[in-house]
């Protein structure tokens, strides 16, 4: 994975070593933290890609619970919970699962208490589930009291129940150990994963939250772990110039300052939308925060968006390329896809437009990418591009990880508390108050 920026940013080297240099301790204190191979610090998700005894244990279940008539696996969870799996499931296969209808298993995801997809749920499992082993639920709830994500539980469950009254051991859970689903779940013979408590839900992807459920679908997380512990490696360096997590956080935070509250993650590979919006939790739960480190009241944040290319050109670029310049923008795209067709020399339609005879869909895609970033440059709208050989599990396990570094060191150079979510709590809170009347 590469970072790009010196010709579009706006933003000299110099100016990075002196803004990096204000946190050079705090890129100590996660060295310290990744040493130590514990979970005793906020940044504790650094040591997921190392920690070999969480591998073992999500593949001793897998073991236990996947078999050869696996159809379906339902996800509920919702936030951290859902979006870094759904993230990296919808890159490698579920952008295409309509075409491909015959490619088992499939991962179902219920995150919301959406009326529609859970009554579609209830009538597959009523027609089409022949065999408990055709379906395994995994719910994953980090505190263990997630409204939705209970709910969905409860639902779905009666409906499997209703259907094959022995159900338990196509049920795994996933919580912090000892909380109260923890220990419902244990009473009543299910399998539970464990969440190391000060690992927060946006940053538990590398955890057992998307690495079992990811593993049953045919995912190869040990090649999700290896490209995450490169990418810590690399994005753990003292030189700021060497450490494109830095780098990247820091263009952030100048461009911040100069009233760019908006970053666009424009991806030119549509099947990762869905990474899009797992940065998008990632970035405005983590720094959008009312108030400072020291309590003063600051409303810090910067605005993610999700912008998909060529789709979104004929969207919101008029937005983009004549409207206001309060955007940083982050192009993600890749050197190679797995197949490539072409348009054919003999066209059905050859005097539409000139010269994309035997050209390669992704030469096309090129091209206007290319077109794009000129197009940017004439209007001095800063950019910056993260560039991957292709979508696989090893660049995909390199991104997540370089994102949340990111995430941490920009977090410090705002002055805020990137782990917490006070402000969430509000509505979660305010909904049961609903719910008890």
């Amino acid at each position: 994975m590469k970072l790009l920026y010196k010709d579009s940013a706006h933003i000299s080297d110099q100016e990075i070593l002196i803004a990096s240099s204000a946190i050079a301790d705090y890129i100590t204190h996660i060295q310290q933290v990744i040493k130590t191979s514990t979970y005793d610090a906020a940044e504790a998700s650094v040591n997921l890609p190392s920690d070999n005894a969480l591998l073992q244990d999500v593949k001793n279940l897998v073991k236990e619970k996947v078999n050869n008539k696996l159809k379906y696996i339902i996800d509920i969870g919702i936030g951290g919970s859902n979006l870094g799996t759904k993230a990296i499931y919808d890159a490698l296969y579920g952008y295409i699962d309509v075409l491909q209808p015959e490619r088992y298993p499939k991962i179902i995801f219920a995150d919301t208490c959406n009326p529609v997809l859970l009554s579609a749920l209830i009538t597959s499992i009523n027609n089409d589930i022949k065999d408990p082993d055709e379906v395994l639920i995994n719910a994953i709830s980090k505190s263990g009291g997630t409204t939705e994500t209970v709910a969905n539980t409860e639902i779905i469950l009666s409906a499997l129940v209703s259907k094959f009254p022995t159900i338990a051991n196509r049920v795994v859970i996933t919580t912090d150990e000892g909380s109260n689903l923890w220990k419902a779940a244990k009473e009543k013979g299910y399998a539970c994963l464990s969440i190391p408590h000060l690992v927060g839900g946006r940053y538990s992807i590398l955890s057992a939250v998307g690495l079992f459920p990811l593993a049953a679908a045919g995912v190869d997380i040990e090649a999700l772990r290896k490209g995450a512990l490169t990418a810590r490696n690399e994005n753990t360096q003292s030189e700021p110039l060497r450490n494109p997590a830095l780098i990247s956080a820091v263009l952030l935070y100048l461009h911040s300052k100069k009233g760019k509250t908006i970053n666009d993650n424009f991806f030119f590979n549509a099947q990762m939308e869905s990474m899009g919006k797992w940065y998008r939790q990632l970035m405005g739960e983590s720094i959008g925060k009312e108030q400072d480190l020291k309590g003063n009241t600051v409303r810090a944040g910067i605005t993610p968006t999700v912008s998909l290319g060529s789709t979104d050109l004929h969207s919101v670029a008029q937005l983009y390329l004549g409207g206001p310049k309060d955007k940083l923008t982050t192009f993600t795209w890749t050197l190679r896809e797995p197949a490539d067709p072409a348009v054919p020399d003999a066209m059905v339609f050859p005097n539409l437009v000139e010269k994309i005879s035997g050209k390669t869909a992704s030469s096309l895609l090129e091209a206007i990418r290319e077109g794009v970033k000129i197009a940017y440059a004439k209007q001095q709208l800063p950019f910056m591009e993260i560039v991957l050989d292709e979508v696989n599990p090893e660049n995909l396990g390199s991104y997540l990880q370089f994102k949340m570094l990111e995430m941490m060191y920009l977090g410090r150079l705002l002055n805020i508390n990137t782990f917490d979510q006070p402000n969430v709590e509000m509505y979660k809170i305010e909904t049961k108050k609903i719910l008890s009347k």
